[in-house]
């Protein structure tokens, strides 16, 4: 028994929430599907079912060319080779459970209770191998780290004083691990409508680990592991590059010669990463072109159904794919792109620091959702867990992004009848978010009210003036009005919560609306097409709140060694 007393609440919070966590997954898992009954093509849960028939069936070096065999146009296997061999596996262990899983021609559009236990299974396993365990190290590890520096730092310089409402510097920890592992988006796309991002997620979540702990080789083989799992990890590829690169630059007390070593070992690094993953195709110039190919189809279109980028949300007012064919609109997007993540990275390249580099993740990705070409809805998974990783920093701004970033899949949830599932999750995570914020606003202020006291101590330093019957209206207008001056980070807090609470209320509103109300024959994508640009007008401000974030942190000197100047 003192052994268990020994565990601190901490460890004990993280270990039920983890188990909730998965327990809110197997409870996804009974839902339905991507695709479920609806021939010919069913959807992401056959295609993934179909790669596992093509990678068993057939040699390696057919797995991505067009035969008889393999008709690309049915679900053409279009991941990098990381995927296919992952297929592979499950392909096999499915055949062995039952052969009519994964027989070639003959189980196309497979569809029972057994293999839907399989397939859901397999996902399951992918989050508590790498996602799962990648949230709690970052958070238990990296984030406390940095917690403990910020306290001790306090502590030196405001010993004993009273602390402010704006106090509230990084989120617990534990509370983070929990809220991270509940968030719906995840559990949604995995274990709702099918697909393994949490694989590509978690080998990511563990490169970034390796960058804050100064493991930049480790780190460097993790991300190209992810890269070769899901080519849309090119998202974060860009943060990771220059961040390695201003590492490679000579510091004051070092030669350009060490600069130079450690950027042939990063460099030798991905070479050989690639090399092996990529080695039964390197020596076929054909059929590795044709690999590549596969990865970037570019005869989709610039996006797909009602995604929430710039695209498609302008496309209502500016016909771009009536305008531009597939490779002008690719050159527009591609400038675009690049001049959205230019400040963000140029900073990070010059300026170099690990808060930096998080934030630099979140910009990146959420420029290439926002301007890039070939977007899917789902694809703003790959901003939301960057955004997840500096959740702890900024909790507010954090939670009404993942929010955000869910109801934008509103579309795509309704489509797959995961209404149920998604009303339930996010509503549990709401609810989450509103305990662990009340819990850290008591730890903060030391007092039985949290959010309570957090707000009445923003009317404080906003609105408490003492005033007097010899004051004129006007007059009090002005002492409020320096009040506000004086203090305006409180009003800046204040406008944010209210912003909140309202755009909130708002997407409840088109949800609910988009679910009662029949649009009109002549629009029926009337309400997809308003959620697309209510969350796009969200995500454009996040991506310049992000920005200005990361601009304004100061330069860190932490790497930069002391060198003693001789005297002449």
């Amino acid at each position: 028994m003192l052994m268990y007393c020994k565990i601190s609440s901490e460890i004990w919070l993280v270990f039920f929430g983890t188990l909730v966590a998965i327990l809110l997954r197997c409870c996804t898992m009974l839902h339905s599907y991507s695709g479920q009954g609806t021939p010919p093509m069913y959807g992401d849960y056959e295609a993934q079912r179909h790669w596992m028939e093509i990678t068993t069936n057939l040699p390696i070096r057919e797995w991505y060319q067009n035969s008889s065999n393999n008709n690309l146009e049915y679900w053409g296997l279009d991941y990098p080779p990381l995927t296919a061999y992952h297929m592979f596996i499950c392909g096999k262990i499915a055949g062995f459970i039952n052969a009519n899983f994964t027989d070639l021609y003959q189980s196309r559009g497979h569809e029972s209770e057994s293999h839907k236990l399989f397939m859901r299974t397999t996902v399951l396993l992918g989050d508590l191998v790498f996602y799962i365990p990648a949230v709690i190290l970052y958070y238990y590890f990296c984030v406390r780290l940095e917690k403990k520096r910020e306290d001790s730092a306090t502590m030196r310089t405001r010993k004993k004083s009273k602390k402010s409402v704006l106090d509230l510097k990084i989120f617990e920890p534990s509370l983070s691990v929990v809220l991270g592992l509940l968030y719906p988006g995840i559990i949604l796309i995995d274990h709702g409508h099918f697909q393994y991002n949490s694989i590509s997620l978690g080998l990511f979540i563990y490169a970034v680990i390796a960058i804050l702990y100064k493991r930049h080789i480790v780190a460097t083989v993790l991300f190209c592991l992810a890269l070769n799992y899901k080519q849309m990890e090119l998202y974060h590829s860009l943060p990771f590059f220059f961040y390695l690169l201003s590492t490679c630059v000579p510091k004051p007390g070092q030669t350009t010669l060490s600069g130079l070593v450690s950027l042939i070992k990063i460099g030798l690094t991905v070479l050989i990463t690639f090399t092996i993953i990529w080695l039964p195709w390197v020596f076929d110039p054909n059929n590795f072109l044709q690999v590549l190919h596969r990865q970037f189809p570019l005869a989709r279109g610039v996006f797909e159904d009602k995604v929430s980028n710039v695209w498609c949300s302008l496309n209502v007012l500016f016909k771009f794919k009536t305008v531009f064919n597939n490779h002008q609109m690719m050159r527009v997007c591609l400038f675009s792109t690049l001049s959205a993540i230019l400040p963000s990275n140029v900073d990070l390249f010059l300026r170099p620091s690990r808060k930096k580099f998080v934030l630099a993740l979140i910009n990146t990705s959420l420029a290439f959702f926002l301007f890039s070409y070939q977007v899917h809805e789902k694809s703003i998974l790959l901003v939301a867990v960057p955004v997840l990783l500096y959740f702890p920093y900024a909790p507010f701004a954090c939670f009404w992004f993942l929010f955000v970033s869910v109801f934008s899949m509103t579309p795509l949830i309704v489509k797959d009848r995961l209404i149920i599932a998604f009303v339930a999750l996010v509503t549990f995570y709401i609810v989450s978010f509103r305990i662990s914020i009340e819990h850290s606003f008591k730890n903060t202020f030391n007092s039985n009210e949290g959010l309570l006291e957090y707000y009445r101590r923003l009317g404080v330093l906003l609105f408490n003036i003492e005033l007097s019957k010899k004051y004129k209206f006007s007059t009090m207008l002005m002492l409020i009005y320096n009040k506000m001056l004086q203090n305006r980070h409180a009003l800046y807090a204040l406008m944010l919560h209210v912003t909140i609470i309202v755009s909130l209320f708002n997407c409840i509103i088109l949800f609910c609306m988009s679910l009662v109300w029949q649009p009109p024959k002549r629009y029926p994508d009337l309400f997809p097409l308003i959620i697309s640009a209510y969350s796009c007008m969200h995500f454009v401000g996040f991506f310049i709140y992000f920005n200005v974030r990361q601009l304004s942190l100061p330069q860190e000197f932490e790497d930069i060694r002391n060198v003693k100047v001789k005297s002449s």
